[in-house]
């Protein structure tokens, strides 16, 4: 199934990292829309010989969203390659250099949103994989599976998460995995992610009483109180950081106010917080800490909900010497770089995944991921190519 006119073996040459990268960035799939890069890469997986699926997820409330799984190869070792088509929007296309859709070569970059989060990271295990399968023939002992969803930069509830049930229910069972997240934050070579803290998001609201400003003796302002409870919860850190993690922080993200008058004392007010943890807390721990300095702060004269949202992940950290061992040898191998095992940074799909088997994240540098002019250095591009080509070799060695 073709896209846009092209074909696997015209304008976007499978083992080719650099067309096949063009070609998905002139794909416009912002999250939701599918955009036809799924529809690109079913095009090269499947005269490469990989079984491919496209299931489509639904939630209420939310857009339809479909996904891709495709595998070739039968048992262990089973390596599952995770990646996302779906981009966030470009915003004003007349301040990029280059269309953000156009995926154009200059000066040694190749632009286009998505290129580095994470198209980049796609074409290039895509194109590895289609070198290494040729240089065995087309056998070889184990199972290579791409599992791509279009819903990593939107709520990620019709994508990952579902698609690796789905895949379990058809009877896949993984050995590890590695996510192509940009990951290397200067050069690549930098760093594997080999964990990530949690994330938890909540909203407080504090409940007044509306009246008139004339008139304060007859209203209760619920934004002193609220900023008061935001001062709780900023006077103190989280902890220190741990071992393996950076420290945890609590970030405010949005104050609230439903009022467009000038002379209304407002009935309620909130607060929208995020916090990014370690392995020294859980949820639960956290919603205890939470609760237990709003109602120090309240006492008996604020009036106040706390309410968690869903969507929250608990820290974790990979413990697997053969896929981390394999991986660091190859990148080492190309860059000459030992990289650092880190888990900094956000979050990514790589949660949902490590509940299935252990799993890594090794992609391009995320300098200019989300930015205008986002680019992929075509060295680099390249260079991740042979890391995963190497680690191929090495995993099924």
């Amino acid at each position: 199934m073709a896209t846009k006119g092209m074909s696997s073996s015209a304008s976007t040459p499978a083992a080719d990292p650099v067309a096949l990268l063009s070609a998905l960035i002139r794909c416009p799939s912002v999250t939701p829309a599918e955009g036809g890069a799924l529809a690109l890469l079913e095009s090269v997986l499947a005269p490469a010989g990989f079984r491919v699926s496209r299931p489509v997820f639904s939630e209420a409330g939310t857009p339809d969203v479909e996904n891709l799984f495709a595998t070739i190869g039968s048992g262990s070792p089973h390596l599952v390659f995770a990646g996302h088509t779906d981009v966030v929007p470009p915003g004003d296309a007349a301040r990029w250099r280059h269309d953000p859709f156009s995926g154009a070569v200059d000066e040694g970059f190749l632009f286009g949103r998505g290129a580095v989060d994470m198209k980049g990271g796609i074409a290039a295990f895509l194109a590895a994989a289609i070198d290494f399968l040729g240089g065995r023939n087309g056998t070889f002992k184990g199972s290579i599976s791409l599992l791509i969803t279009g819903d990593e930069e939107g709520p990620s509830l019709n994508g990952t998460v579902k698609l690796l049930d789905w895949a379990a229910r058809e009877g896949h069972r993984f050995d590890g995995a590695i996510v192509g997240e940009p990951t290397n934050p200067k050069a690549l070579g930098d760093a594997i992610k080999v964990g990530r803290r949690g994330s938890l998001s909540g909203r407080i609201t504090v409940f007044g009483r509306q009246g008139h400003v004339a008139y304060p003796d007859l209203a209760i302002n619920p934004i002193p109180q609220l900023v008061k409870l935001v001062r709780r919860l900023t006077a103190e850190a989280l902890d220190d950081g741990s071992e393996r993690f950076d420290p945890s922080n609590l970030e405010f993200v949005g104050l609230d106010v439903d009022n467009t008058a000038w002379n209304v004392i407002p009935a309620e007010a909130s607060a929208r917080f995020n916090i990014r943890f370690n392995d020294q807390w859980t949820v639960e721990t956290l919603e205890a800490w939470l609760a237990a300095r709003l109602d120090e702060a309240a006492g008996n004269e604020i009036a106040y909900e706390l309410d968690l949202q869903p969507g929250w992940s608990q820290s974790f950290l990979t413990h697997s010497p053969e896929l981390i061992d394999a991986l660091s040898d190859a990148v080492e191998a190309v860059t000459g770089r030992r990289p650092e095992l880190s888990t900094s940074g956000g979050t990514s799909d790589a949660r949902f995944i490590k509940d299935y088997c252990p799993v890594v994240e090794f992609g391009l540098v995320g300098q200019t991921m989300h930015q205008i002019d986002e680019r992929a250095s075509v060295d680099d591009l390249r260079a991740l190519t042979a890391i995963y080509r190497r680690f191929l070799d090495r995993w099924f060695g």
